[in-house]
């Protein structure tokens, strides 16, 4: 009766798992503080990522860490690039089975760790960071990526890379708008899975935690630029705001439950405080149950075996 009345069911096709691929490595490499969660070459990468296809998980975030870095992130836009390069060899073998998504920033490829070029004084040039952004969508697509995850929290980036992407023929190349990302204590085990050289904070650009209504006034910014799915990030501390947007957003929504939310559960579950799939499931419940449409998460790959195994949740 109880699994009769639920209101809400999840599905794996609406969960996509972040998987970071590392160069310069020989065997993948666990990430200390996200147990279970891997640096992964190329070859696991692939193995990895088929495994979830065979799950029926929807979607894959790619992030690449380059072996070397420069102030502009040149590797970003290299076709030889490991972001690219490994896009390309997913794109081949399972770009008919699951959705190949990439990161678009630069923070995984700069030497200063920020997400954009750097103004002599030291501050985010955000034009400057647009021309690369546009480098970027184009280097992205033309390596096979379906959706490019704009998570730079640049002013006008959505609408640069859209026009970018049509003028050089990538029209049905979708755009992911990190939206609503705000500036949350909960990024620190992802800046140890991307290698991260940055000092300080990303303030000037990532959004205070304290506000609200500046979520959505974001989102719906992104949605006039041509965005073609919003995000609000982290997902579990920013319910409220997810729900504002989903609410008002004509196109989808979708949330990110990241790395600091992951490895929370971890943590409690390896005390044997709390139960690891219970929790996990009920976190991407809850995120579901707020108003996105899909789900960004570690746990995607276990989820979608889990609900497989329970035929939906209990």
């Amino acid at each position: 009766m109880r699994r009769q009345m639920r209101e809400l069911r999840v599905d794996p096709a609406e969960l996509i798992l972040p998987m970071f691929v590392r160069e310069g490595i020989d065997e993948p490499r666990e990430i200390g503080s996200m147990p279970g969660v891997f640096q992964h070459t190329e070859d696991s990468l692939r193995a990895a990522a088929e495994e979830a296809a065979s799950l029926g998980v929807g979607g894959i975030m790619l992030f690449g860490v380059p072996e070397t870095r420069d102030e502009y992130g040149s590797a970003a836009t290299s076709p030889d690039g490991i972001l690219n390069r490994a896009t390309r060899a997913l794109a081949a073998d399972l770009g008919n089975d699951i959705v190949i998504q990439t990161d678009l920033c630069l923070d995984e490829f700069t030497s200063h760790g920020h997400c954009g070029v750097l103004a002599a004084d030291g501050s985010v040039d955000n034009d400057a960071t647009l021309e690369r952004y546009a480098e970027m969508a184009i280097a992205q697509a033309e390596a096979g990526s379906a959706l490019l995850g704009m998570s730079g929290m640049m002013d006008g980036q959505v609408a640069v890379a859209r026009a970018a992407l049509d003028e050089a023929g990538f029209e049905d190349v979708l755009i992911l708008a990190y939206s609503a990302k705000y500036a949350t204590a909960l990024y620190g085990p992802f800046r140890e899975a991307v290698d991260s050289q940055l000092t300080g904070d990303r303030r000037t650009y990532q959004m205070d935690p304290a506000n609200r209504r500046e979520g959505l006034r974001e989102a719906m910014l992104d949605v006039e630029e041509g965005a073609d799915v919003v995000m609000v990030k982290p997902a579990t501390y920013y319910l409220d705001v997810l729900s504002d947007v989903a609410e008002a957003s004509p196109i989808p929504v979708w949330a990110y439950h990241v790395s600091g939310e992951y490895s929370m559960i971890e943590a409690a579950a390896r005390n044997g405080w709390i139960s690891r799939e219970a929790a996990a499931l009920e976190a991407i419940t809850s995120i579901r149950r707020a108003g996105a449409d899909a789900v960004m998460t570690y746990y995607a790959v276990d989820a979608a075996r889990w609900l497989r195994a329970e035929g939906g949740l209990r």
